[in-house]
């Protein structure tokens, strides 16, 4: 209880730090030589930007190359934040603050997505109906990503804690494979490969939960940000681009999905039916979110003892860069 009993301490001040503390464009240093990004299968506005070039057409007059990294996860796209292998990285909203938690110096700006990416699948075969039955039991999911973070709220919820279990530390992709040849007993998938799974392979969902689900978020480096404002407001704008043409095209986004992820177009139309992109605005709502799901982060001593959580949510969730780019 004392643990949750801080997180609600002057909720007022959250917000406090970035109110009014818009970019000083005025003091940005030359554009840089290289932007690098990264693309996701579970952002669809990445693919899109990827797809049609249209941040490359932007800041071609300026001299600034644009480089794509592949991310298969969260965790991936924070490791290769920290270091620095990309300026901008897509994650869930509660992998990011645990990664902020833990040193990782990153800000998150926009909102590429509210989705439901993840849930609790077992096998076609398997008699499992509830997740009481999986004490004890191997389960899949990738350490540091929204689907981890989504099993350990999902114990709690259910009366038991992380070593109630056995988890089995994959991607996702190969936690996909582990639960369809039997070598868990269950497993916390992420879209597109959950999608696949259920469509392909008949696995089943036996937990949902849409609010333990936290948002797509796009993070910036630190230092990124500071350096260099105007480009940060540039790739947000281009996202906007991205996700106001998936909003518009959605048949086209379904075979564009399809493409790049190498499935079939029934899957990923079943994941975008999983994803809402009507809110990019990143804000109150999300600090609000964070504030509820972070204390898994301390009762499962995934962040030091004594870290000042509200904090690190301020310090993480930065509206300024978006305020007079997003329009909706």
């Amino acid at each position: 209880m004392q643990r949750r009993h801080f997180l609600s301490l002057a909720p007022a001040a959250l917000g406090a730090s970035w109110l009014g503390a818009a970019p000083l464009l005025a003091h940005a240093a030359p554009p840089p030589k290289i932007i690098r990004l990264d693309y996701a299968y579970y952002s669809p506005p990445s693919l899109v930007l990827r797809k049609f070039g249209w941040l490359e057409e932007d800041l071609k007059a300026q001299g600034t190359e644009v480089k794509w990294v592949l991310s298969q996860g969260s965790n991936r796209a924070l490791e290769y934040l920290n270091s620095d292998s990309i300026d901008f990285g897509s994650t869930a909203g509660l992998a990011a603050l645990l990664a902020r938690a833990n040193g990782n110096p990153v800000k998150a700006i926009y909102v590429y997505s509210r989705p439901e990416w993840t849930a609790l699948a077992v096998g076609k075969e398997s008699s499992v109906k509830s997740l009481t039955e999986l004490k004890g039991k191997k389960i899949a999911a990738t350490k540091g990503s929204d689907p981890y973070l989504f099993l350990l709220r999902a114990l709690h919820e259910h009366g038991l804690r992380k070593n109630d279990v056995e988890i089995v530390h994959l991607q996702h992709a190969d936690g996909r494979t582990a639960l369809e040849q039997g070598r868990v007993a269950a497993w916390a998938g992420l879209d597109p490969h959950l999608a696949a799974s259920e469509l392909e392979a008949g696995s089943r969902l036996i937990y949902r939960n849409v609010n333990f689900n936290t948002y797509g978020f796009l993070n910036v480096s630190d230092s990124f940000a500071a350096r260099y404002p105007d480009q940060v407001k540039r790739v947000i704008a281009a996202y906007e681009r991205a996700r106001t043409w998936i909003i518009a095209h959605p048949d086209e986004t379904v075979a564009l999905l399809s493409e790049e992820s190498k499935l079939s177009a029934q899957v990923a139309r079943l994941q975008l039916k999983r994803n809402d992109f009507s809110h990019p605005q990143i804000g109150r709502e999300h600090i609000e979110a964070l504030r509820a799901a972070a204390p898994i982060l301390l009762d499962e001593d995934l962040v030091k003892a004594g870290t000042d959580l509200p904090r690190t949510i301020n310090a993480l969730i930065d509206p300024s860069y978006a305020q007079g780019v997003v329009k909706a």
